[in-house]
């Protein structure tokens, strides 16, 4: 597996972790349908929360919520809906953000909630 994978899927296990220790039920990992993929979906306090997880080695480029861009969201939309229907849910939907960053030895978390509102097209 390639180093950006391997940091992929730790970032995505330190964010559920995260996300467990914090009340959340986690009810899917990375979902796919049709090519698309939510990384996590959760539900807190009869929300269901669709979290995107981004890792980086470094912040020194790009921090990792800024790589999620208008078509990204347009994206992480539409499977949403796609789940929703599928799984034929009637939750108020949330979508958050959890970047990983490593930090040294150690992984710094950050969490964004409600960290965009789904566009209207």
């Amino acid at each position: 597996m390639a180093k950006h994978n391997e940091l992929g899927k730790l970032g995505e296990d330190l964010a559920a972790k995260y996300l467990l220790k914090n009340g959340y039920k986690i009810i899917d990992r990375n979902w796919i349908y049709l090519k698309k993929e939510l990384d996590i979906v959760a539900l807190k306090e009869n929300q269901l929360v669709v979290v995107e997880v981004k890792s980086r080695s470094t912040e020194y480029f790009e921090h990792p919520a800024d790589a999620i861009t208008l078509s990204k969201i347009k994206f992480l939309v539409r499977a949403t809906q796609d789940y929703v229907d599928l799984k034929e849910m009637e939750y108020e939907v949330r979508f958050d953000v959890i970047s990983v960053i490593k930090d040294g030895e150690k992984y710094k978390i950050e969490h964004i909630e409600d960290a965009f509102i789904a566009p209207v097209d």
